[in-house]
């Protein structure tokens, strides 16, 4: 039997004073267990120390944009966050359509964006595909950066430097990422590889 008008209401009202009231809960669990000041949560999150003092008191109803930036620091997921804390099973599934995809200057290189975007700033991975004749660009990433790509179509050229190396379907190159780099397609058939950045590798001699 459902409810409408005031009674209705009066539903979503508790139900809306309920989950505020486990959020900042867990929020505050989360955070001591990291053993996280309400300063360090506030400095990780870009969230004012107030406002998660605040949410931790049940005093405020946060945005969405910052309870994904509060689970963004904890290091756990907006679910977790809302359903009391606890890390169930992780299956995330991104449409074709969600999947961001950047386009080489020359507009003949695609790189679809599979990587999980909260390893971004340290681990990347792409699907990259160049039609013949296609060149992708890089300036150099941080010192002890390397790239790896692993070809699984035509063939693609790798040049740092001054040094080139080709790749066919079954083969990885490896490479500096802190220098200047490029990937060429220099065959007759468009080629398909993964590319995987890890941007804060030991640093190299």
């Amino acid at each position: 039997m459902g409810v409408e008008g005031k009674d209705k209401a009066k539903v979503l009202e508790a139900g809306a004073a309920a989950l505020s009231g486990q959020l900042g809960r867990t929020v505050a669990k989360l955070r001591r267990s990291a053993g996280q000041s309400l300063a360090d949560l506030s400095a990780q999150a870009g969230v004012a120390k107030s406002i998660i003092s605040q949410i931790e008191r049940n005093e405020t109803n946060p945005t969405l944009t910052t309870i994904w930036r509060l689970a963004h620091a904890l290091d756990v997921s907006i679910e977790s966050i809302l359903h009391g804390g606890e890390e169930g099973p992780f299956i995330e599934r991104v449409s074709r359509g969600e999947t961001p995809i950047l386009v080489s200057d020359d507009g003949l290189c695609r790189l679809a964006v599979i990587g999980w975007l909260k390893t971004v700033d340290w681990l990347q991975w792409y699907d990259f595909q160049a039609e013949p004749g296609g060149v992708l660009g890089s300036q150099p990433h941080p010192r002890g950066s390397i790239e790896c790509l692993s070809v699984l179509e035509g063939e693609l050229e790798v040049e740092v430097g001054e040094v080139a190396e080709i790749a066919r379907a079954g083969e990885t190159l490896r490479y500096r990422g802190d220098r200047p780099h490029a990937i060429r397609n220099r065959g007759a058939t468009t080629a398909q590889a993964t590319m995987v950045c890890i941007l804060k590798a030991a640093a190299m001699d």
